[in-house]
């Protein structure tokens, strides 16, 4: 009988997008295949404190903790953590005295983490040092594809199209207000969206038609980030697209956020995860075949841009005026919810759920393979 693939479901983090991490994991550990994996819940807190896999199943729904293995839900209660430590790639456990126990193996990780200290690159670092596989982007990918501004430099290097933006830091805002306010008037103007610059899933972002809205959105943006960007607003379709692979990733079918309500005036988290029936997700979205064949051509540059390996979302826009595609921003780890575009996209385009889960993992142990051909002795 072949051995299970153990794989470790970190979720949750410190993080605004906290709450939609635990739905992408409740999606993942319901969709893996229990005859072939063994799956270990790691929740971490927002706080940052690492729970044991009892205490993580107990943050999951009591059906998807009926499909945990029982060796797992029956574990001590004891402090967790993944350490640094090639010699050591597992879970470590604490006792109630601090003493480590022995580590419970992992073979493959996937932080289904959205937003700050989960999809920018840190967990990424971690699991680096620790040597394990892990499913989705790298450090490079991860932290460039969180930081929008870094990620539309990448891009424009590229020669990929965006939309005009500026950026600033919270502390110019917070010293030079009025300067701020004149230069995204003068150089972006009105309507246009103010969005934290390290953040997905639609958290901390507005839309500005005047000053006062402009103000207000700044500050709720400064919230969350210390970097906040101004884009322009565009009448424009909402168009997106799912990667997968690694250095030859394939795209999926576009897909397109129809807005069925004027209530919604734009994508916000709550048009994304309550499910107001103000917006539809199409997927095949109803487009030109030449515009489909550009949305996934550039889906697949922009991946490679930033240095993408495993899976992604890329999101454009389709100006009404002019029919010009736009590149909007890439998410390195997609929301994987029941709502979620990722897994609607793959859906309509002939690859279920299961099976983009089979193929990130074989994708993660084939990245790690390759990185362990690099030489780190002179």
């Amino acid at each position: 009988m072949t051995a299970k693939i153990r794989v470790g479901v970190i979720f949750g983090g410190r993080s605004g997008e906290h709450e939609v991490s635990i739905r992408s994991a409740r999606a993942v550990v319901e969709a893996l295949d229990p005859q072939r994996y063994g799956v270990i819940p790691i929740a971490i807190e927002h706080d940052g404190r690492w729970l044991s896999p009892v205490e993580s199943a107990g943050m999951l729904p009591e059906e998807t903790r009926r499909l945990l293995p029982d060796d797992i839900i029956g574990g001590p209660k004891s402090a967790v953590a993944i350490i640094g430590d090639p010699s050591r790639p597992g879970l470590i456990r604490l006792n109630c005295d601090g003493e480590e126990t022995a580590p419970k193996a992992l073979d493959v990780i996937f932080p289904v983490m959205h937003g700050t200290y989960g999809e920018d690159g840190t967990i990424q670092g971690l699991l680096e040092m620790a040597g394990v596989p892990y499913i989705g982007c790298g450090v490079l990918a991860s932290s460039c594809g969180m930081d929008k501004v870094t990620m539309k430099a990448l891009f424009r290097e590229a020669d990929l199209p965006v939309c005009r933006h500026i950026w600033f830091l919270r502390g110019e805002w917070e010293r030079e207000l009025e300067v701020v306010l004149l230069k995204v008037e003068e150089v972006i103007g009105y309507p246009c969206f103010v969005k934290p610059a390290n953040l997905g899933s639609s958290v901390g972002i507005s839309r500005a038609v005047d000053r006062q809205t402009l103000e207000a959105a700044v500050n709720l943006a400064a919230r969350y980030d210390r970097k906040v960007i101004v884009e322009e607003g565009l009448d424009a379709r909402e168009i997106e697209c799912a990667v997968i692979g690694n250095d030859e990733p394939d795209a999926s079918l576009p897909g397109e956020y129809v807005i069925l309500d004027e209530r919604a005036a734009f994508l916000d988290y709550t048009e994304k995860y309550s499910g107001t029936g103000h917006v539809e997700f199409v997927v095949p979205a109803n487009l030109p075949e030449h515009t489909t064949s550009r949305v996934q051509e550039l889906a697949k540059r922009a991946f490679r841009a930033v240095d993408g390996s495993g899976l992604a979302r890329v999101d454009f826009f389709l100006r009404r005026d002019n029919g010009e595609l736009l590149l909007n921003e890439l998410n390195t780890m997609p929301g994987l919810t029941e709502v979620s575009g990722y897994p609607k996209l793959w859906a309509a385009s002939g690859l279920p759920f299961e099976s983009v889960l089979d193929r990130l993992i074989q994708l993660a142990f084939e990245r790690h393979q390759d990185k362990m051909r690099n030489q780190t002795r002179l």
